[in-house]
C-alpha cells in the first residue's frame, strides 16, 4: 500500500469532517495528498541501473587542489607574483582575503605520473597512486558557494538553503532498502589528524537530513564511542525477550492512534521502533571486526584499531554495502587551511590515504566494486593566491569556489582519466582552446551534474526524481538551474 492509500485508508469520516470543517484543512489535506502521490509515483528505477550502492567519502573543509591534485609546474617560476586581474576577473573573494595583494603560491609538494594511465599524483598520495588507474579525477568541479556552511549544504542536499532532503535521503525515497535489518542510509563522522584542531567546522544533522521527505528516510548517524546507535543496548534488567514484548503492545497502541489520527507519520515511528529492535542484532554484528583477516586489517593501516578513524570507518563502509545499506557517507573534516597548509595537509593525507585506496583494493577483490560507486570530494576549492604568511614551505590558501577536483571510482566510471582541465594557475576551467568556461558542453561540472550522474549510475533519472512541495516538483537537482549526467566519464 502506497503512503496515500495508507493515509486515505486511515482517514474516517468524523476525521475528515475534523480536518476539512474549516477550509483550511481541506487544502492542507489536498498538499499532502499530492505530495504523497508524487511520492508514491517515484518510487524503483528509470532504467536499469548501473550500481546498486554508494560510498561518498566527504572531505570537509575544501581540500587545495593545487597542491593535492592539479598539477601545475610553471607556477614555481611565478612565485610571489600578482594574480593578472584578467584571470581573476572580478570574481567575489572571502572577506579573508578582500583588498589583499593576492600574490601567486605554488605547491611545494612534487607530483609524478603513475600507473598505466600516468597521470599525476601527488607524493601525499603514495598509497592512491597504486589504485591510480581506478580513479576519475574530475579537475572542471564547480559550484555557487564561497563559504563553507552553503558549501557543504549545496554538495549534500542540491541547495545552498538549509532544510532540503540530502542525497541519502533522495535514494532512500526513490529506491527504498536493499536490507532490512539495516538503515538505506548510514552516517559516518571520521576523527580527523590530531595535529590540526582549529578551525575545524561543525558538521550539522541537516547535511543527512530529510527536509521535506518523509523522516523514515533521514540518515542514521553512527556514534565513534560508546554503542554505534544511540539506545542500542537495552538498559539494565531488560531482556530482549521483554524488549519484543514492549515493542508489540506500543505498535498496538500506535496502530489504534493511526487510525484515530490519519497521520502518516506514525506509521513511519512504527517502522522505525521495529528497525531499530532488529537493528539490536544487525549493528554489533556488523561493527565487530574480529572475524576479518589480519591482512584486510592491515592493508587498511595503523589507525584502523582506533575507534572513530577514517581507515576504520573506511572498513565499516564496505561491510555496510557488503549487507545492503544503499548509501554511505563518510565526512572527514579538518580540511580548510588558511595557514601553514602544508603541515596540516600531510596529516590530513595520512589520514585517508592508505584506508581510501584499500577501501578500493577490497572491494575490488571481492568483485562488489563493479555495482558500488565511490565519490570524494569537497565542498569547493582553494586559491593559487597565497593567505598569510607566505614562503615555498609555509602558506595558506583561501576559499575557491571556481574550480576543484572530484574523484570517482568503481561501478561504471571510466578509470585512470582526467575529466575537464583549468588555466594555468588553477583559478579558471577552460574549455579546449584555453578559454574561461562554465559550460558542461565544455567538459565543466557543476554540483548539480555531479549529483545528476550519482542518480543516473543508480537508475534513476534526475529530472523524474520529484516531491511536490510549496507548489514545486522539488528535485535534487534544483528547480532553476539545468542539470547534466556526465557521459564522458562512463564506461
Amino acid at each position: 500500500m502506497n503512503p496515500l492509500e495508507q493515509y486515505q485508508t486511515f482517514q474516517s469520516r468524523r476525521q475528515f469532517l475534523n480536518h476539512t470543517r474549516a477550509g483550511l484543512g481541506a487544502a492542507v489535506l489536498g498538499s499532502i495528498a499530492a505530495g504523497q502521490q508524487t511520492a508514491a509515483a517515484a518510487s524503483g528505477t528509470h532504467f536499469a541501473p548501473r550500481v546498486k550502492q554508494v560510498i561518498f567519502l566527504f572531505m570537509a573543509g575544501a581540500p587545495s587542489q593545487l597542491d593535492l591534485w592539479d598539477y601545475k609546474p610553471d607556477l614555481v617560476k611565478r612565485f610571489k607574483s600578482p594574480l593578472p586581474p584578467e584571470v581573476r576577473d572580478g570574481q567575489r573573494v572571502t572577506a579573508m582575503t578582500r583588498g589583499a595583494t593576492h600574490l601567486v603560491q605554488p605547491t611545494m609538494f612534487n607530483f609524478s605520473q603513475q600507473g598505466q594511465s600516468g597521470l599525476y599524483m601527488c607524493e601525499l598520495f603514495p598509497h592512491l597512486a597504486t589504485v591510480v588507474d581506478d580513479l576519475c579525477l574530475i579537475k572542471s568541479m564547480h559550484t555557487d558557494a564561497i563559504n563553507h556552511d552553503p558549501g557543504k549544504t549545496l554538495i549534500c542536499t542540491g541547495s545552498q538553503i538549509p532544510g532540503k532532503p540530502s542525497l541519502g535521503a533522495w535514494l532512500s525515497y526513490g529506491l527504498g532498502t536493499l536490507n532490512r535489518d539495516l538503515p538505506d542510509f548510514v552516517v559516518l563522522n571520521s576523527a580527523f589528524w590530531t595535529g590540526d584542531q582549529a578551525n575545524v567546522q561543525a558538521l550539522y544533522s541537516r547535511l543527512w537530513g530529510t527536509g521535506f521527505l518523509p523522516s523514515k528516510h533521514q540518515g542514521v548517524a553512527f556514534q565513534s564511542s560508546g554503542d554505534p546507535v544511540l539506545f542500542l543496548s537495552n538498559p539494565k534488567g531488560v531482556t530482549r525477550d521483554s524488549r519484543h514484548r514492549m515493542l508489540d503492545l506500543v505498535t498496538a497502541l500506535n496502530r489504534k492512534h493511526a487510525t484515530e489520527i490519519g497521520d502518516p507519520e506514525i506509521q513511519t515511528t512504527i517502522a522505525q521502533q521495529e528497525m531499530a529492535f532488529r537493528m539490536q542484532a544487525s549493528v554489533p554484528e556488523l561493527t565487530d571486526l574480529s572475524a576479518e583477516p589480519k591482512h584486510v586489517l592491515e592493508s587498511y593501516g595503523p589507525e584502523i584499531q582506533k575507534t572513530g578513524s577514517f581507515a576504520r570507518n573506511c572498513l565499516l563502509a564496505r561491510r555496510m554495502v557488503e549487507r545492503g545499506v544503499r548509501f554511505v557517507q563518510l565526512y572527514h573534516r579538518g580540511w580548510d587551511h588558511h595557514s601553514n597548509l602544508p603541515g596540516k595537509l600531510k596529516g590530513q593525507c595520512y589520514d585517508v590515504d592508505q584506508p581510501a585506496s584499500a577501501l578500493i583494493k577490497d572491494l575490488k577483490q571481492r568483485g562488489m566494486l563493479d555495482d558500488t560507486l565511490i565519490v570524494c570530494s569537497g565542498e569547493f576549492g582553494r586559491t593559487v593566491y597565497c593567505q598569510g604568511k607566505q614562503t615555498r614551505t609555509n602558506y595558506g590558501r583561501d576559499h575557491h569556489s571556481r574550480c576543484f577536483t572530484s574523484w570517482m571510482a568503481g561501478g561504471g566510471i571510466k578509470g585512470g582519466i582526467q575529466h575537464g582541465q583549468t588555466d594555468e594557475y588553477s583559478y579558471n576551467i577552460v574549455d579546449k582552446d584555453g578559454q574561461k568556461t562554465t559550460r558542461f558542453e565544455d567538459d565543466a561540472v557543476h554540483i548539480r551534474d555531479l549529483n545528476a550522474t550519482i542518480l543516473h549510475q543508480l537508475g534513476i533519472d534526475h529530472r523524474r526524481l520529484t516531491f511536490r512541495f510549496q507548489g514545486l516538483d522539488q528535485k535534487l537537482t534544483g528547480v532553476e538551474a539545468e542539470a547534466h549526467v556526465v557521459k564522458k566519464i562512463l564506461s
